[in-house]
């Protein structure tokens, strides 16, 4: 055979002959992922970012600061003595002595009670009737922290934001009582504690609502319940014999709550030190339940 063509039949083919035992590239490090925790202040920012991002809540928030300060002026600027100690029982603006310019400017409070009360229930069952509380409660799965953060948000804003629209209905009704017996102003005894009183009643309405929407879990339950309880027991309360509904009134949760943001308390009323405790009492009683339920039983 040729020379050459045994050195051709010798030539390795493609890929013989290479070193295969080559070290392989050394690749990038693995960038470390970063561990976050539950805590509580990322549940309250969460809390935070989700209730801002809801168009009801500044709608809702806007509606019971308007009927706080529209209903509170009106019934200032429509005060007339006369005409009210010729129409029959006493009311907002009887001159019998129960009335007074800080009673007049927060008329509104049982409107905005109402709106405030049904944001709270919308910012906890609302998540229930979405479904949205099944991926709230797998990224927090002690579950109590969201109930407390929902209630921590809810409640300081709508204490300020109802302190403020009180002190504006009070001040725009000082022109429209100006000459009249009952007029006041701020620098008067216990007017800045009344005007603060009612931002501190609205304030834990709005916390009472979260915990009937976690502990009732349907929105138009949880809003039966709120004026149920706010507004009409105390109407149904009448039908009971005088004797124990002059002991039982004064505890309801809107006649306890009443007295908070009240200039001046009668014997058959609470002190306003007394009406805030039994009325927290209450909201209290509503969250416990709430975190009961949360704690017990399937989202």
């Amino acid at each position: 055979m040729p020379t050459t063509a045994l050195h051709r039949s010798r030539r390795p083919g493609p890929g013989k002959g290479r070193n295969l035992s080559a070290a392989p590239e050394p690749k990038a490090p693995a960038t470390p992922r970063t561990a976050y925790k539950v805590t509580g202040i990322r549940v309250l920012r969460s809390e935070w970012a989700k209730f801002w991002s809801l168009r009801s809540t500044w709608i809702t928030l806007g509606v019971a600061v308007v009927l706080l300060i529209l209903f509170g002026a009106i019934a200032s600027y429509t005060y007339s003595p006369d005409a009210v100690a010729t129409s029959g029982p006493p009311g907002p603006g009887s001159s019998d002595g129960d009335s007074d310019a800080v009673s007049l400017a927060l008329t509104g409070v049982s409107f905005a009670q109402l709106a405030i009360g049904v944001l709270g229930v919308l910012l906890s069952a609302g998540e229930y009737s979405t479904g949205m509380i099944r991926s709230t409660l797998a990224a927090v799965p002690r579950r109590l922290p969201v109930l407390w953060s929902k209630a921590a948000v809810i409640g300081p804003i709508a204490l300020v934001l109802t302190t403020v629209g009180a002190l504006a209905a009070f001040q725009l009704g000082v022109p429209g009582l100006d000459g009249e017996k009952i007029a006041l102003s701020l620098g008067d005894d216990g007017v800045l504690r009344a005007l603060a009183g009612a931002g501190v009643y609205l304030g834990l309405v709005a916390v009472f609502g979260v915990a009937l929407g976690v502990l009732i879990r349907s929105s138009a339950g949880a809003i039966a319940a709120l004026v149920g309880v706010l507004l009409i027991l105390p109407g149904l309360a009448s039908l009971l014999p005088d004797s124990w509904y002059d002991t039982l009134s004064p505890y309801f949760p809107s006649n306890a709550g009443s007295a908070v943001y009240a200039l001046h308390h009668s014997s058959d009323t609470l002190t306003p030190g007394a009406g805030l405790a039994v009325f927290a009492g209450w909201v209290a009683l509503t969250l416990a339940g709430a975190a009961f339920r949360l704690v017990r039983t399937d989202a």
